[in-house]
């Protein structure tokens, strides 16, 4: 991009790095755009040499993210410039500025195509540059036999043909027809016997996305790659300029082991041998160095190197020195060879006879998992500092949830954010990220100079003024924080902080005004404000969204094939229960990994529930020998220990309050939110009974009345299977004249994949309508799906927005665990993120019997004699969820007989979302349930030494199903 000479081009550049700021910026470059937009209107007056300088200036101004909506014609016109100097801006700019369906494009393609097949190499360069940049079926079509000539030719130098088939793969990926298989897979293998590596990297690019379409037509180039690999290993006849840092061209060595792993297993023994020979000196060959540039070329190919000996099926030797070598890799201190080391043994673990092996590094891959990174942290606050702009939610989001999970990386983010803080201009994504970090941990930094209480509010106060009304509640949960850790009080800064809460209690935002009332209201009560404003819990660990948008934006697609293949063929060594039933309804025998169930648990239906726990009360207060361990060992006590119930400060039960702390939006996502109440409408109909109660009622079972108003009756029956549900709306009209203007509509959270049949516009006299409602679960979740329902009768209008019993639990089928499968489980299951443990508090006090009627109404087995406390409960279940499948889930729940106010839960899964979820719902309905089962009048006292004898819930005769039962 030669400017050499363009005066006016170099002082536009020096103003625009002159600039103070981004509104500077602007307007210097909204000057320069019309100062063009005015020049290119007398294109008639133009010289070649000021159309070209203009057109350099919209492409560095496009270059800074400004749009440029003109000039597009200019710049293509310079593709048919005589010239080199014009020629080249008329290409780099028509590259960047024009996409694949821009119209002008097509008044290029002849001057285009006349470049390709002239007998100037440079403009043949520029020509196939563009194209390879743009692609688009035209191009494709257009030029693709005369790019395919080029490649072929022998009168053409390299460099072109280089450039020939790195555009030939641009146009295949955009049109496969453009390659004839027939025809081109012969040319294809004379490629390959091409001496200069240059052009032999650049075709085997090509290679790879033809023999990922289909590998059959070219069958003839799988014994030259392998010769072309044994060259590059054995460095035979590499020139010195394809050697990188002592490495006989690396990437070359990369693309021929890709290309070989799209065929099937290679069974012929002497191309076998050469290639285990190969590998063999690869995997020798390959340390860790402190050349940077040296390590990354040496372990693409080494890593790509061990995706070969796994796709070859090799002996076991070969294997054990693979899983010697990544020990090697996992034991350094740099976190990316450590990453890339533990990426590389988790696919090694698809390799059967190696498990073994691999656990030999146990010690070493646990310690590697705890390690915080602080280098993340400082990347990612780079990233936002520098280009704010086109920073999205997700990526602080994430920084908030790693820096909350990690004690360690807790003051030195607070100083990080800080310093960021300090600087005259700050985005304001940074301030979003600092305020939050800073309310949170700022109290880990007050013995440090100018980190006091009152210093970290007077920076973070400064940067009010300039953010918009989203960023404001974050920075007044932020002085709340700082308010609260502040002890003693500091009565000048609480009246500084107080001053700005009664600022906001007016304000027209209702986010910021309830923020300002709720905070000024509870920083005045004193202690009390420490418990409600108390650190954040830590988030269950998910998937990162960018993580996830990166895999699904772009596949390797040979690693994904090895990866099927093997899945195919072996069983996973996840905690999952899989349910592998045939439609038929035969119960197959399931392959068992080390951590799963040794049995399946079968579908349960209501009738049965009852009948299965019952069977098992007969064994209640025993305790079975289940461990060299004396009877008075506490099994289950391994996070906080057989101990009276204490917890931690955090662990307590927080007032509702606390969830104005929360981040809005995006966090809340993270976290998984509760169920919440429904806003009520205003009608003119008023409805019958308690809609909450009715709700938390079909929470437990599977029929009932969900509303019911004077004129219409709405019931549900349901049946859960697996991660699936099946519900059926009664819509009854109770009166003698028609409902009209009926509307139902079901609004899913994310986590529920939700079809309701079509809902009839009129509701006919004394009649029912019956809508069925089909459910999918795809991962545990808490949130509810909501029932938009309105009707209009007469002069009555009545619009009511109602919870669907679609919750956590129906999802839940209970499994007995036997004392030899729960304790294995149990510990390995070693504690957070796949084990959590929480005091609750505020529990409405009950029997333990009844609390086992309850437990068991969530569809929680009750596991009898696996707990040495009589006034404990364990139980175990298994969740469904499309993506989790199968999943088991242990409880136990230990009471304090002294005070039945509070328990203490400790769930494992191997899901940490699951654990998180089923956790909190559990604690949610011991703690805000309106009603709970009761037991049996006539039962019998429990002993002292014995568990309760769960009974299923008891349906009452007047319960609201009975109201349903006249419809009918």
């Amino acid at each position: 991009m030669a400017m050499h000479g363009m005066r006016g081009l170099s002082i536009f550049i020096s103003d625009i790095r002159n600039c103070q700021n981004k509104e500077q910026e602007r307007l210097r470059v909204d000057k320069e755009l019309g100062n063009v937009r005015t020049r290119f209107k007398n294109e008639k007056g133009l010289t070649p040499y000021e159309k070209k300088k203009y057109v350099w200036k919209m492409l560095y101004i496009y270059m800074l993210g400004y749009d440029v909506d003109f000039g597009h014609m200019e710049a293509v016109s310079l593709i048919s410039a005589p010239k080199y100097p014009e020629k080249q801006v008329g290409y780099v700019v028509t590259s960047c500025l024009l996409n694949e369906n821009h119209d002008f494009l097509r008044l290029a393609i002849n001057t285009v195509r006349n470049d390709i097949i002239g007998r100037n190499e440079t403009f043949q360069c520029l020509a196939l540059t563009m194209v390879g940049n743009i692609g688009g079926t035209e191009f494709a079509e257009s030029l693709a036999p005369d790019v395919q000539k080029l490649l072929l030719s022998s009168s053409c130098r390299p460099l072109v043909r280089k450039k020939a088939a790195l555009c030939l793969l641009r146009l295949y990926r955009k049109n496969p027809d453009v390659v004839n298989v027939d025809g081109w897979a012969d040319r294809m293998a004379q490629l390959l016997d091409e001496r200069d590596l240059g052009v032999l990297t650049s075709s085997m690019s090509l290679l790879v996305a033809l023999v990922s379409n289909n590998h059959e037509a070219y069958w003839t180039c799988l014994p030259k790659c392998v010769k072309i690999l044994e060259r590059l290993a054995r460095n035979q006849d590499v020139p010195q300029e394809y050697t990188y840092y002592g490495i006989p061209s690396p990437w070359l060595q990369v693309k021929s082991m890709r290309v070989l792993q799209y065929f099937p297993t290679i069974e012929d023994p002497n191309t076998r041998r050469t290639l285990f020979e190969v590998l063999q000196r690869m995997l020798m060959g390959t340390d860790v160095v402190k050349n940077v540039n040296k390590n990354n070329a040496s372990h693409a190919v080494l890593f790509e190197a061990l995706a070969f000996v796994m796709h070859l099926d090799a002996e076991k030797e070969m294997m054990s020195q693979c899983v010697a070598l990544l020990g090697k890799f996992i034991a350094v201190r740099e976190p990316n060879i450590r990453y890339l080391g533990l990426e590389n043994m988790t696919r090694m673990l698809m390799v059967t006879d190696v498990q073994e092996i691999i656990k030999r590094h146990q010690a070493q891959i646990i310690t590697s998992l705890k390690d915080p990174d602080i280098r993340y942290v400082d990347v990612i606050l780079q990233l936002i500092d520098k280009a704010g702009d086109f920073i999205s939610n997700d990526v602080w989001f994430r920084v908030v949830q790693f820096v909350t999970n990690n004690d360690d990386l807790q003051p030195y983010a607070a100083a990080k954010v800080k310093e960021y803080l300090d600087k005259p201009a700050v985005h304001e994504t940074m301030v979003k990220v600092s305020a939050y970090i800073l309310g949170e941990y700022s109290h880990l930094l007050a013995r440090r100079t100018g980190c006091s209480p009152k210093e970290i509010f007077s920076i973070l106060h400064e940067k009010l003024p300039t953010v918009s009304t989203t960023t404001i509640p974050i920075l007044l949960s932020a002085y709340a924080k700082i308010l609260m850790h502040t002890q003693p009080p500091d009565q000048e800064l609480q009246n500084q902080i107080w001053a700005i809460f009664n600022k906001y209690e007016s304000c027209i935002d209702a986010e910021i005004q309830q923020r300002a009332v709720e905070y000024f209201a509870l920083s005045r009560k004193g202690a009390a404000l420490m418990d409600i404003l108390a650190e954040m819990p830590k988030f269950p660990e998910r998937q990162s969204s960018l993580i996830k948008k990166a895999e699904d934006s772009e596949v390797d697609t040979a690693e994904q094939s090895a990866i099927k293949l093997r899945a195919q063929q072996q069983t996973s060594n996840a905690l999952v229960v899989t349910d592998q039933r045939p439609a038929n309804g035969a119960t197959p025998s399931v392959p068992v990994s080390q951590l799963s169930l040794v049995k399946v648990p079968s579908m349960i239906s209501a009738e049965d529930h009852t009948s299965t726990n019952q069977a098992l009360s007969e064994e209640n207060g025993t305790l079975r020998k289940v461990d060299p361990q004396p009877p008075s060992a506490d099994l289950l006590g391994d996070l906080l220990g057989p101990l009276a119930i204490e917890g931690p400060p955090g662990a307590t039960v927080r007032s509702e309050h606390n969830a104005v702390s929360r981040l809005e939006g995006g966090l809340d996502a993270v976290d998984g939110s509760a169920i919440v109440p429904v806003e009520e409408q205003t009608n003119t109909v008023q409805p019958i009974g308690n809609i909450a109660e009715r709700f938390h009622a079909l929470c437990l079972k599977d029929s009932g009345v969900l509303y019911e108003d004077p004129y219409i009756q709405i019931g549900i029956k349901a049946e859960w299977r697996a991660h699936h549900g099946c519900l059926v709306l009664f819509l009854g009209n109770k009166n003698t004249a028609p409902l009209i203007s009926v509307q139902a509509l079901i609004l899913p959270p994310a986590h529920l994949k939700m079809e309701l049949s079509l809902v009839p516009d009129t509701i006919p006299p004394r009649a029912q309508v019956q809508c069925p409602l089909e459910v999918v679960n795809l991962w545990p979740s808490r949130d509810v799906a909501v029932l938009d329902f309105s009707y209009k009768f007469g002069t009555y209008m009545a619009n009511v927005k109602l919870r669907l019993p679609a919750v956590l639990n129906k999802f839940l089928q209970p499994i007995p665990v036997s004392a030899e499968e729960f304790f294995p489980q149990w510990r390995s299951l070693s504690g957070p993120p796949l084990k959590l443990q929480e005091v609750v508090r505020g529990v409405r006090p009950m029997p333990l019997p009844e609390m086992a009627n309850l437990l068991y109404s969530f569809w929680l087995m009750i596991c009898p004699g696996l707990d040495p406390n009589p006034n404990n409960l364990v139980a175990s279940t298994t969740f469904y969820s499309e993506n989790t499948r199968a999943m088991l889930c242990l409880i136990r729940i230990e009471t304090d007989p002294a005070d039945r106010t509070q328990l203490r839960i400790t769930l494992a899964s191997g899901d940490p979302t699951l654990t998180f979820e089923l956790k909190e719902f559990i604690k949610e309905q011991m703690v805000s349930m309106p009603t709970a089962p009761q037991a049996p009048a006539a039962a019998p006292p429990v002993p002292p030494a014995a568990q309760p004898t769960p009974q299923a819930p008891q349906i009452p005769a007047n319960d609201p199903a009975s109201l349903l039962a006249d419809l009918l």
